[in-house]
């Protein structure tokens, strides 16, 4: 695949390519719009803090917040460097095993159809993913943000695509895998930029397509929103299955419960361990299947979905969860976080030239930092002992030449900051032993 130009990935995001120039013979020529669409991404979120602040008069993008919702797409998107994505690899295999029939990969019909069918497999996708508790553990993590904009775009599961592929699949009976990876990058790129409280309404486009203001439905916790507004690109599938929900009174956005945490792998992964500890508490084996397979909500003797009743009331007051840490720290893990953000970059850029072992040990690294950034963010008590090994592991893949620089005039500089953070931590955890001694003795 040959990446587009950033306009390319920027129109496609606004569902501006023609039929003619987004057409591809073989899955090998289509564009990662996806990967050239980062500097849109940025830009778009640089832009909407910057309104927001002329706007509002503060930040609708805290640190805490953003750089957590970032750091989630960064591991959603680890596994693509070790395999290929699941929903095209099993795309492809149903295509070249049991296609019925073989859609003419240059006309315009089939890109039409393609879009529609993508479209509404993923409504399947996102309401499935709400209404099966197993499922759901996946998708909460998009949901798990206070906040609504550009960043909670990027907050996506590590282990959602690793189900999501099968609903797509009734498509490669027809449609080829071409087209179908030109419209499931589409589709995820039109949803980018839905996710802001900055554009209030778009008036007849409402009826018609998905927009900030359906989706900021989707993303509250209050009663009348929760699993409304499932659409991707349309809005038309809820009016037709009837999960359509206007924006009423203010939306209250994140989870039911809040989980007021910052720690990237929990943020991730809680759920399952939630589910487990629920269903260990039910003594029939129909009740603890049913934990896994019916609604997040479901209790014995409810109904499939469950209700309502155990939620806590939304009052519209609620404030998100918002830590109070020093302002040196918050410089600090910026700084710590570009960094990285760096490394996951050229580790995308240059994957076919290093080894699965290289690969693996990288994105280690990488989530060994974004989980100790948490810890930071969060203010644990081991925060600094796991920094302290972090930057000792950092400096070691600086001193053998496993970490390049943004710029070769940086090297000594930012080994020279590396250095200064391990000291810092390192006197942190000495100062964390110290005052443990004292309280055991």
């Amino acid at each position: 695949m040959e990446p587009p130009s950033a306009s390319a990935a920027a129109r496609a995001m606004f569902l501006m390519l023609t039929p003619n120039e987004s057409s591809f013979e073989k899955v090998e020529d289509v564009p990662l719009y996806v990967q050239q669409a980062t500097p849109v991404f940025v830009g778009l979120m640089l832009l909407e803090l910057l309104v927001g602040v002329l706007k509002t008069g503060a930040p609708v993008i805290t640190i805490s917040d953003g750089l957590t919702s970032i750091s989630a797409g960064m591991i959603s998107r680890l596994p693509y460097l070790l395999m290929r994505g699941c929903e095209l690899s099993a795309y492809v295999y149903v295509w070249n095993q049991h296609r019925l029939v073989e859609l003419p990969w240059d006309s315009p019909w089939t890109w039409w159809f393609t879009l529609l069918g993508v479209d509404f497999g993923y409504y399947w996708v996102h309401r499935t993913a709400h209404e099966v508790a197993i499922l759901w553990a996946a998708h909460q993590v998009h949901h798990s943000s206070e906040y609504y904009n550009l960043t909670t775009a990027l907050r996506q599961s590590l282990t959602q695509q690793f189900a999501s592929w099968i609903f797509y699949l009734p498509l490669a009976l027809a449609v080829p895998p071409s087209i179908f990876a030109v419209h499931i990058q589409l589709n995820l790129l039109y949803q980018f930029w839905i996710h802001t409280e900055l554009i209030r309404d778009l008036g007849p486009l409402e009826w018609v397509f998905n927009t900030p203001k359906h989706h900021r439905v989707h993303h509250g916790r209050n009663i009348y929103c929760i699993d409304k507004n499932y659409g991707g690109i349309l809005i038309i599938w809820d009016r037709l299955f009837g999960t359509f929900a206007e924006e009423k009174e203010k939306v209250i956005y994140g989870l039911v419960f809040p989980i007021n945490t910052f720690q990237i792998l929990h943020v991730q992964l809680h759920y399952y361990l939630d589910l487990w500890r629920r269903s260990d508490t039910y003594k029939t084996f129909s009740d603890k299947l049913s934990t896994f397979i019916k609604g997040p909500s479901w209790q014995p003797g409810k109904a499939r979905l469950g209700d309502y009743e155990n939620n806590p009331k939304v009052t519209g007051k609620e404030v998100p969860h918002y830590p109070i840490w020093p302002l040196h720290l918050q410089v600090y893990v910026v700084i710590h976080f570009l960094l990285v953000l760096f490394i996951y970059h050229d580790l995308f850029e240059h994957k076919m030239m290093l080894s699965q072992l290289t690969i693996l040990g990288m994105t280690s690294y990488i989530l060994l930092t974004l989980t100790s950034l948490g810890f930071i963010i969060d203010q644990r008590p081991t925060a600094a002992v796991l920094e302290m090994l972090r930057c000792v592991v950092m400096v070691t893949m600086q001193r053998y030449s496993l970490m390049k620089p943004l710029y070769p005039s940086l090297a000594v500089p930012t080994e020279a900051f590396v250095s200064l953070s391990l000291l810092y931590w390192a006197l942190q955890s000495f100062s964390l032993l110290l005052s443990t001694k004292k309280k055991t003795t």
